[in-house]
Order: C-alpha cells, then structure tokens, then sequence
C-alpha cells in the first residue's frame, strides 16, 4: 500500500527517537508475558491460548479488514480482536514508535510495510515468529515475498498483499498511433513514445517526482540492489550504481524529449490525466488495475494489462511497489494469540480470498495466486481481460534478492530533495542519483552506521 512521505527534518528526528528505543522496548519469554522466546511453542500451549478468553489488539489501515477478523474469531470464539484503523502508515509508524518508546499503549499486532519492517527490527520491536511456527510459512509464501519479512535470525512478520508491477496501457491510443501491442522491451518503448505523441499528443507515460516508490520498483526491474541491512549497525548503499543510471538515463531521454510528462501523481489533475488520455499507460503494480477502474471510470474497455517492458530482449524480469505485513509487536502479553491471528488472517484460504476478491489487497500465498477463485475473474474495465492472472504471473519473475535500508523514511525524504526534484524540474536526474547516494551514505554515518 502506498504511503506519502513526510518532511525530511521531520523524519530525522523521528528516525533518531526511534534508536533509542531499544533500549526501552520490553521483552520476555512466552511464560512471563513478552513477545520474545527461544524456545518453541508447543501445540499444547497454542490449544491452550487459543481456548482462553483474550483481547488483542490490532493496527492496520485495510479497509472493511473486519471482515477477515470476524473469520478468525468465528474459529477462535473465545478471542476478541479490537481493530484500530489507523488511516495511513503515515499516521501508524510515529504513534507505534511512541508507545514503543513509552512502554505503553502499542499495539498486539501492526500493519507494516515492508520497506519499514527494517526500522523497527533496529529498535528490537518486532517479536520473531520463528518460536511460533513461523518459518513454516515460508512454503506458502511466494519466494521473494518471503525475503522481505524472514532473514537467517528470524520470521519478524506475516506477508499480507504484494505489488509486483506491470504496464498498464490504453489500447484505443495505442491503435490510434498505429501500434498493436505493448512494447515488450524498453527500446520498444522508447520509440513507441515518439510515435505516440506524434500521432496522438498523448504522453505514452508520465514519471513522477515526488513518489520514490514507483522509481525504486523501477530500479528493483532493472536489477539494482541499492540497499542492504545485516540487522543490526552495517548498510550498504548503492543507489548510485550502473544499473539505477542505466534507469535515470533512459528515462531523462524521454522527459527531454517531452515524451513523458512528470506529473506529481495522485492528486486531481494526475487522475484527470488519465481520465483525458493525456497518459498512454501507466507502470504499476498489482493493486494498480483496481485503483484505475475507480479513478478513470469513463474510459473502461480501453485499457489492457500487460508485462512490465524488459531490458533485454527476451527476459521476464519484474520488480516490487508496495505491500505490506502483519508483526506481532514486542511486549505483548498474548504473543501465542497474537502469532496465531497475524498467520490465520493472511495465510487461511477463506480470509485470503477475500482480502484479494473483496479489498483487492494482492496475494502473498502460492495458493491464493493459483487458485481460480482469483485468476480467473474477468474484467469489464479491461475489455474482459483477466489482469489477475497475468500479474499472478508476473509475481513469479520478481528479484528475490532487494532489501531496505533501517530508515527508510529518510530515504525516501532525500529522494524529495534530489532525485525527485530533479524529476520535476527537468533537472540533470544522473547528478541528482549521486546526490541521492551522498546524502543517504553521510546520514547514515551520522547515525553510526557501518557503510560497507
């Protein structure tokens, strides 16, 4: 799920409140009460919680995610699930650190995205799921998906939607140019670009500069590794590498060339744009086809979904933008009922199944991307193509090997300042991708990180 950056002095000194947490975060074995143990949970005492009246409680911002909650307190009627939505993980992650550090008032459980599960495991917050059964998830669970939440220390959360990207493009502009597929590779781009704007006026896409998360997925599709954390004080950061100015470089041509507008996106004129067939398509990930159909509803049966453009002719290469997990929070009195809620809800069949039919939240779990109760719905919007299908698919071609940075808000709050406005200025974007790398590498030192 997307979330919106905040300022970057803001976010400095929230990320430096946020070290000292963990020193203040409580913890414990199963028998006292706290979220962490070394030893396995037996059944017996999982049977035992779960048949034990208990409330948790449980953060996220999922729409009608009660839905889910009620079929999990249906198996387990002696749990109550108190549900606390949030709005944003804007909103979510400062309040979470400040109960974190108070010592008091956190959540059982929290929705987290995945590029935020790093900041927290910094302060030791989350509990690890390994005790809990936790590592028997992985089976389940798509390859690099699983990446994101587990590591060889442990299980630190429970994959609940994805966003593996696509292409999304409007075939009506795209015959009215004379073309009759989407460009499979990003030279067929490029030159599909010139003919439409030439034949059409339309911009064949449009890049934003204030939204680092499409970019970062463009960089994760090209094969970058900008970011590595160890889990505890050693980053590497490689935001300016070969592969992210071979990305920046390409898309400078284009914007040069007025071929590719560079919109703020999600505001009222960027979903005007398409709705008006300014923009030709858009690259963006699986929860994009449903936020198209309510957005630009007046051009239904004009867009067709399709693969991402490749690099080299040939390869199916994807990457990631987007999702989140459930974490069970360190300090909680009920880790063995909070574990079990965070698995039922995203991994049980019928819960999955709606969050994907029902909140259009992506899946996580192999059985869910296979199952015909998701790929094989047809969409109207799409000219009764079955897009969950095909970015079912797509899932299976993402980089299994992309990790993230421990303050990740900062990340993204320099890319505002670099990158980004370089985006949206019109600006020399391989100077500003340097620029990018310093600012991350010298804050990282700042807060006495290793920089391998």
């Amino acid at each position: 799920m997307k979330r919106k950056n905040t300022a970057k002095a803001l976010v400095s000194l929230a990320i430096v409140s946020a070290f000292t947490l963990t020193a203040c975060a409580p913890s414990g074995g199963a028998a006292d009460g706290g979220g962490g143990t070394t030893d396995t949970v037996s059944q017996a005492d999982i049977d035992k919680a779960m048949d034990t009246e208990t409330t948790i409680t449980f953060w996220t911002w999922v729409p009608d995610v009660q839905k889910e909650v009620d079929l999990f307190e249906a198996k387990y009627p002696k749990i109550n699930v108190e549900v606390v939505n949030t709005g944003t993980g804007t909103v979510q992650y400062p309040k979470l650190r400040t109960a974190l550090k108070a010592g008091k008032g956190a959540p059982d459980v929290a929705q987290i995205e995945y590029q935020y599960i790093p900041s927290f495991r910094q302060t030791n917050s989350l509990v690890d799921l390994t005790p809990y059964g936790g590592a028997e998830l992985e089976d389940k669970t798509v390859d690099w998906i699983w990446n994101q939440v587990a590591d060889d220390t442990g299980v630190w959360s429970v994959p609940q939607d994805s966003g593996p990207i696509g292409n999304l493009y409007r075939s009506d502009i795209y015959e009215q140019a004379g073309l009759t597929e989407a460009p499979a590779t990003w030279d067929d781009f490029a030159s599909d670009a010139q003919v439409i704007k030439d034949k059409t006026d339309s911009y064949i896409s449009n890049l934003p500069g204030n939204d680092p998360g499409q970019v970062v997925s463009l960089f994760w599709q090209a094969g970058a590794q900008p970011f590595s954390y160890d889990g505890d004080k050693t980053v590497g950061i490689d935001l300016d590498s070969p592969d992210t100015q071979k990305v920046v470089t390409f898309w400078q041509d284009l914007i040069d060339k007025d071929l590719v507008s560079t919109d703020a996106d999600f505001n009222d004129a960027w979903y005007q744009g398409f709705s008006s067939g300014k923009y030709a398509s858009w690259q963006t990930a699986a929860w994009g086809p449903v936020f198209l159909q309510g957005t630009a509803a007046n051009t239904a049966g004009k867009w067709t979904a399709a693969k991402i453009p490749q690099w080299e002719a040939g390869d199916d290469v994807s990457g990631n933008w987007g999702g989140s997990s459930d974490a069970v929070i360190e300090g909680t009195a009920n880790p063995i009922v909070a574990a079990e809620f965070s698995k039922f809800l995203n991994t049980d069949p019928e819960s999955t199944l709606q969050f994907a039919n029902e909140q259009f939240l992506f899946p996580t779990t192999t059985d869910t991307l296979t199952s015909p109760e998701f790929t094989d719905t047809a969409s109207d919007f799409y000219g009764g193509q079955k897009v969950n299908e095909l970015f079912a698919d797509i899932s299976d071609t993402v980089s299994t090997d992309f990790q993230w940075l421990p303050f990740n808000d900062y990340v993204y709050s320099s890319f505002n300042d670099t990158l980004g406005k370089a985006i949206a200025d019109h600006g020399d974007m391989s100077a500003a991708l340097t620029a990018w790398q310093d600012d991350v590498t010298a804050y990282a030192k700042q807060q006495g990180f290793t920089v391998k």
